[in-house]
């Protein structure tokens, strides 16, 4: 458990309780254990606030402390986790005016991914980013948010790699990983399923009619906190 937050850190268990680590080749522990806690983030399991408890994930995954502080430092480094000494480590919270800055600049990234996607995406990228987008219609139907949620994340995977510029791609998912947990709360308020599969179809088409700045403009607006969505989630925030 992660002290104080009631979340917890899901994993494949072993015969032994543990949760294992994806062993791939090249990857150390540590950035194994990296990777696992961030996406317990994005996902909500740990919110902004909680304190990551050292002793109970090297516990919890079978490993030494070491690859543990290790995978602080690399979470720390990205702005996701604070250290605070004796505290340790903290999942970083984040002010609703930085958060809204942040966004902006979220917003100009993955509108240039949409703005170069509509220049190099290939023909058959069509059929794949359609595919993606009827699965996040029927996830919006059934009314399982953590599902959208998901698909909505691919179909900006499948806009980063349509960029073919892996570099603007790298930075886009960095700050994303940042304001994940709020990006979530985003996708929890009244009316934005239906807003977001309604935009997502305009910078679907905007892409595939090959009209870079008409996706990049509805990329943008689509992430950014705009009008009545930012009074709405300044809201929630508080």
């Amino acid at each position: 458990m992660v002290a104080g937050s009631g979340a917890h850190i899901e994993g494949k268990s072993t015969k032994n309780g543990h949760d294992s680590l994806a062993a791939s080749p090249g990857i150390t522990l540590a950035e194994s254990l990296r990777q696992k806690l961030e996406e317990a983030i994005a996902a909500g399991r740990l919110e902004p606030g909680s304190r990551l408890d050292e002793q109970e994930i090297a516990q919890r995954f079978g490993v030494s402390r070491t690859p543990v502080r290790e995978a602080f430092r690399l979470m720390a480094a990205n702005h996701l986790v604070e250290l605070r000494g004796r505290q340790g480590a903290i999942v970083r919270a984040i002010k609703a005016e930085a958060l809204i800055e942040m966004f902006q600049v979220m917003a100009e990234l993955e509108g240039l991914c949409a703005r170069l996607a509509a220049r190099r995406a290939p023909q058959t990228w069509g059929h794949e980013i359609s595919v993606i987008h009827q699965r996040l219609i029927v996830a919006g139907e059934t009314g399982n948010i953590d599902l959208f949620y998901d698909v909505n994340q691919e179909f900006h995977e499948a806009i980063y790699d349509a960029s073919r510029n892996a570099y603007v791609a790298d930075q886009t998912r960095k700050l994303r990983n940042q304001v994940a947990a709020y990006r979530r709360r985003v996708t929890r308020m009244p009316n934005r399923i239906a807003d977001t599969v309604r935009e997502h179809e305009a910078i679907m088409q905007a892409i595939l009619a090959h009209d870079p700045e008409r996706a990049h403009s509805a990329m943008r607006d689509h992430v950014n906190l705009l009008g009545d969505n930012l009074l709405d989630f300044l809201a929630a925030f508080k």
